[in-house]
């Protein structure tokens, strides 16, 4: 039994939701360790926006980019099974929707370490 398109949107979408509301949830408990503090009443908001931007570029990032890979790997496969010389072509394609997720870990590190 195949997956429907509408469906696998459907867990796309539920798996973004739950990671935004855990991102908004454990947000201002990491970003009080960060800034220093012990408990979660001394949180800066500076601090709390980078924890949060750098969970929400990383997971996103990563759903984003395993939706691309999984559209471009099934249609890749495709094309090679009809035709040989373009396999090099579709390691290429697939490779860039990997790149997403890689855009989204250097937003992250960039966001935690360089911005103050």
């Amino acid at each position: 039994m195949a997956i429907t398109r509408r469906t696998a949107l459907l867990v796309l979408a539920s798996v973004a939701f739950v990671a935004v509301a855990l991102a908004l949830a454990t947000a201002p408990t990491i970003a009080s360790a960060q800034a220093g503090g012990g408990g979660g009443g001394g949180t800066s908001g500076a601090a709390l926006g980078k924890t949060l931007g750098a969970g929400l570029a990383v997971g996103l990032a990563g759903i984003g980019g395993g939706y691309a890979v999984g559209v471009a790997g099934a249609a890749a496969v495709s094309a090679i099974a009809e035709k040989r010389e373009v396999s090099g072509m579709g390691l290429l394609i697939v490779a860039m929707g990997e790149g997403i997720a890689i855009y989204g870990l250097l937003v992250s590190i960039l966001l935690i370490f360089v911005v103050h």
